[in-house]
């Protein structure tokens, strides 16, 4: 058999996590995956999966096996469109982790382009606002707003989100305007969950800390419960821009400083960075840089 096609096969095993889901996505029968599969355990002299009657799972061995594969085969294919004076072609699956509000907002213009640019990429976009492991998950690019800590990943920063904090004007008229930061202690606030400490916000390089009256991990419902007059909440300024000029949202503390939040294109730390993925970090920076 062909080691590489052998591989290649592996890979997408791998990915799906199933002999059935890669058989069907490759036009095969399942017992040729099995049986190709059990030629490449073979030759290696190791499993590369544990077998059950339900499911598989990659071994200790088949997932640092399957790391030195994708880099191979990722290598293959720019070394291929180099020789072939393709070098500058994007193609393959680009898989990108991406907060929900800002998947929809701000991603989705830029994503769109850089798709009509090189039609050949195949893109997945996973919406989660929780912070994923990209080797666990499968992901090539995660894009996080945080000050990141030191994970042995690559990260390139994309832009900054500038804070705000407002309250609907039938709120502010049956509780008050808050005069000073220190009375946020007394006022209802709608917090962002994932935050750590969500009832902590930094204002005037102050921390200050909040009446948590609602908590969520959800951007979009926190800015409708502001909008409903819950309380007073934090978020990007970009999220509620269209709420503010309309009159729908008055933003508070004008005249104070804000934190600032980075989001940055968080991607594998490896020698060999794929090509698709230079790309499109790259891309990203430009769009958002031109877009200030």
């Amino acid at each position: 058999m062909d080691k590489l096609e052998c591989i290649n096969l592996f890979c997408v095993v791998a990915r799906l996590n199933s002999f059935t889901a890669a058989a069907n996505e490759l036009n095969v029968t399942q017992s040729a995956v099995s049986k190709k599969i059990a030629w490449l355990e073979h030759k290696l002299g190791f499993n590369l999966f544990e077998r059950s009657a339900r499911k598989i799972n990659l071994t200790d061995a088949g997932k640092s096996y399957l790391a030195f594969c994708v880099q191979l085969v990722e290598q293959i294919n720019v070394t291929e469109q180099t020789l072939k004076g393709e070098q500058a072609k994007v193609s393959g699956r680009l898989k990108i982790s991406a907060p929900s509000a800002f998947a929809t907002n701000m991603l989705s213009q830029p994503v769109a382009e850089f798709l009509s640019q090189h039609p050949e990429v195949k893109l997945e976009v996973s919406v989660n606002d929780q912070q994923v492991d990209l080797y666990k998950d499968d992901i090539d690019i995660a894009l996080r707003a945080a000050h990141l800590p030191d994970s042995g990943l690559k990260a390139k920063r994309i832009l900054d989100h500038e804070l705000c904090y407002f309250a609907a004007p039938d709120y502010l008229e049956h509780n008050g305007h808050p005069s000073a930061l220190s009375d946020l202690a007394h006022h209802q606030c709608i917090t962002y969950s994932l935050s750590r400490p969500s009832n902590v916000w930094f204002i005037n390089q102050q921390k200050h800390s909040v009446l948590e009256f609602i908590k969520s991990d959800s951007p979009e419902f926190i800015v409708k419960m502001a909008l409903m007059g819950c309380g007073i909440a934090g978020m990007p300024k970009w999220m509620v821009q269209d709420k503010l000029n309309e009159g729908a949202l008055v933003e508070l503390f004008t005249d104070c400083e804000k934190a600032s939040l980075p989001m940055y294109a968080v991607y594998k730390n490896a020698d060999y960075i794929p090509f698709k993925i230079r790309a499109f970090v790259d891309y990203l920076s430009r769009y958002f840089t031109e877009q200030v």
